[in-house]
């Protein structure tokens, strides 16, 4: 069985700091495959400004040519706010080692996650660098040097930190229905 990492999140838009923690996460020796895993809805928000099949379905064709990422639609396809840990144990089913992608602003609500112990118990931690937030050194970090976060990009809809394989379709989907 293979070792993944598992790299969560609304991806409402998906971006240029997305993508570097992708290619950092390729770099990685002991990463068989990358599992993307958007959100159906995060569980620490009310709503999405695109839908969840929106959001899935550009991260199909960003990732189309990306041998080593697999998108999954397993929380898309629960309809529901899905807890990190049953994503995990999931995944488990199929991979033997979980690597479970976070970025370093998660780090001060992590406790709160549904089940957190247990999830401590069943992943390896890698943290993206942001913000200049320090990494803790029970988790591994991954130096990731895009200052870019999904709810600046909406309010500001630069094309430029957008993903270009995507960025127009996504720039026009956010200006057509005001989602700030």
């Amino acid at each position: 069985m293979e070792t993944i990492a598992l790299f969560g999140g609304s991806f409402d838009p998906p971006h240029i700091g997305h993508l570097a923690i992708i290619k950092a996460l390729k770099k990685l020796g002991q990463i068989d495959k990358i599992v993307i895993m958007p959100t159906f809805l995060n569980p620490f928000k009310t709503k999405s400004h695109a839908s969840s099949a929106l959001r899935l379905q550009w991260l199909h064709e960003i990732f189309s040519d990306e041998k080593q990422v697999i998108i999954s639609d397993y929380e898309v396809t629960q309809g529901k706010k899905t807890p990190t840990i049953e994503s995990v144990n999931y995944l488990l089913k199929s991979y033997s080692k979980i690597y479970l992608v976070i970025g370093a602003d998660n780090l001060a609500s992590l406790h709160q996650w549904e089940r957190y112990e247990e999830l401590c118990t069943k992943v390896t931690f890698i943290v993206a660098t942001r913000d200049k937030i320090e990494i803790p050194e029970n988790f591994l970090s991954l130096d990731v040097q895009e200052e870019i976060s999904s709810s600046q990009l909406r309010d500001t809809m630069d094309i430029t930190k957008l993903i270009p394989k995507c960025a127009q379709t996504i720039a026009d989907f956010y200006k057509e229905n005001n989602a700030k």
